[in-house]
């Protein structure tokens, strides 16, 4: 039986992630750095553990042998992708995460040739925010002539985990990005956008999330902006190692996730439409492990990829509590 490899299955949502691994009959193995709570969970489960640092290269190939997929849950990216994509290239196998970092996102996409090469493929952002814009995005550029322009727009809702708040920093410190002529730029214009998640519209600010790396490969629109409206507790400041692990059941079931995506053709036609889904919390561990099992049965292509361009545009709504308003 083919085996998951979930790296950084200790944390928040490695924890969700596993769990429904485990409920979706998938072989899997817990893996991370410390041994103390990976053990409790690799018990619950009756999962196979694994527990290695990233820093010695021979020795995380090692821990590869006899996976063939890894889910990488270990934030920040920044500091666990590069390692565990490099080995899952020297094993030839497929990695996946749920990164919103965009220079994880870059990396993969520098290299997808070797990756192709190696028969081993590379798709961070199995997870919200990326997967349901990646197959709007899609959807949409499918209605347009020649479509030019895409702006997508995030409604974050709700407390974040600490995991999170962490790599909200490294999505912050990349800087403000937008895609122009095909190109990632310094984006120009860096006022508000507007958008309507439903209750009118309301400001929502330009940041770079993997988006502009992953619906340019989808659907090849040359113009791309990401914005994201924040409300509640989302983007926390000060101490971030205080914060709690993440939101109980009842704020995630309180917080549903929503997203926007306009595509712009070249006579000027425009279309809109909003995703509206469970919280993102709760979306990413049931998209990520129906990624998993895609590929798991052989719905994989090598080299850098997206959700979208392997498993379809209609992927999004394949999770539960999943519905599109067009508008």
């Amino acid at each position: 039986m083919k085996t998951l490899l979930i790296y950084g299955a200790a944390g928040y949502t490695g924890r969700m992630i596993a769990a429904q691994a485990k409920t979706a009959g998938l072989s899997i193995i817990v893996a991370g750095r410390k041994e103390q709570p990976l053990g409790a969970i690799a018990e619950s489960l009756d999962a196979g553990m694994r527990v290695f640092s990233l820093e010695d290269k021979g020795e995380v190939i090692r821990q590869l042998e006899g996976v063939s997929v890894v889910l990488n849950c270990a934030g920040p990216f920044a500091g666990t992708a590069e390692s565990l994509m490099r080995a899952c290239i020297g094993q030839g196998i497929h990695y996946l995460d749920i990164t919103a970092e965009i220079n994880v996102y870059r990396l993969a996409e520098s290299l997808g040739d070797v990756a192709a090469r190696a028969g081993s493929m590379l798709m961070p952002g199995v997870g919200w925010d990326v997967v349901p814009t990646d197959c709007l995005a899609v959807r949409l550029a499918r209605q347009v002539h020649e479509p030019r322009r895409l702006r997508i727009a995030l409604q974050v809702a709700g407390s974040m985990s600490r995991g999170s708040a962490v790599s909200a920093g490294e999505i912050i410190g990349a800087g403000l990005l937008e895609r122009v002529n095909g190109t990632l730029i310094t984006k120009q214009n860096t006022q508000p956008g507007w958008f309507d998640f439903g209750e009118g519209p309301v400001a929502c600010a330009p940041l770079s999330f993997g988006d502009l790396v992953t619906a340019w490969h989808s659907t090849g629109i040359p113009d791309i902006e990401m914005f994201v409206h924040v409300t509640g507790d989302a983007f926390p400041e000060g101490d971030l190692s205080l914060l709690p692990n993440g939101p109980g059941q009842e704020e995630r079931e309180a917080n549903r996730a929503r997203a926007i995506a306009e595509v712009t053709g070249s006579d000027g036609n425009m279309q809109r439409a909003l995703i509206e889904t469970v919280n993102g919390y709760s979306y990413t561990p049931l998209a990520a492990v129906e990624a998993v099992r895609r590929v798991l049965s052989g719905d994989s292509v090598p080299g850098f990829q997206t959700p979208a361009i392997v498993f379809g545009a209609e992927f999004a709504l394949a999770i539960p509590g999943t519905s599109i308003q067009l508008s």
